[in-house]
């Protein structure tokens, strides 16, 4: 299965070139990436370099360029201001398709037809809780793949334990930042 997200020397191959040829391109604002925080290392959406290499003649293999799906992320949350927040983030980032549903009961059905590859879910649902959603999927054998990341203000890392026995995969507690879920998200899928 192809990364949907790629460092410099993923690129490199990828194009055929040095790993200094595409640091200069990224330097240079020819190439959307991200550097880690804290870190030299930068990193790249698949996608965006299907893109670059088709717009600057890079010849694509065909497996090269099938591999451009995005990943599938289901949002949960009964708050409209939360949700929106978290789909502009996701939309910024351009690697994600995603969904949103504003109670246990609907996460249901989208889960069911959008199948995501991650379900990113508030605890407090109102109907019924994160865990109770964790616990639903895990009793679906088409859906035992999906990772599932809980988030809530109530929960401690105390509480960790009660959200793995339902199936959950990760928990972010809230307040977190922008870079946590990313990073949560990414490395749920995978992809770093």
């Amino acid at each position: 299965m192809a990364k949907d997200v790629l460092t410099t020397g993923d690129v490199a191959k990828l194009c055929h070139v040095t790993i200094r040829t595409v640091i200069k391109w990224f330097e240079k604002g020819h190439l959307k990436g991200y550097k880690i925080p804290g870190s030299r290392d930068r990193r790249f959406a698949r996608a965006d370099v299907i893109e670059f290499m088709k717009g600057h003649g890079i010849p694509l293999t065909e497996r090269d360029a099938d591999s451009t799906a995005k990943k599938r992320v289901l949002i949960v949350d009964d708050e409209p201001a939360v949700v929106e927040v978290l789909v502009e983030y996701l939309r910024q980032l351009g690697l994600f398709e995603w969904q949103t549903a504003r109670n246990g009961y609907e996460a249901g059905l989208r889960t069911q037809s959008f199948r995501p590859h991650l379900l990113l879910t508030d605890y407090n649902l109102g109907d019924i809780t994160g865990a109770d959603v964790a616990h639903s999927v895990r009793a679906t054998p088409e859906l035992r793949d999906t990772r599932i990341v809980v988030v809530s203000g109530y929960l401690t890392e105390a509480d960790v334990p009660m959200l793995r026995e339902k199936g959950v995969d990760a928990f972010l507690r809230k307040p977190f930042t922008f870079e946590q879920l990313r990073d949560t998200i990414l490395t749920q899928l995978k992809v770093i």
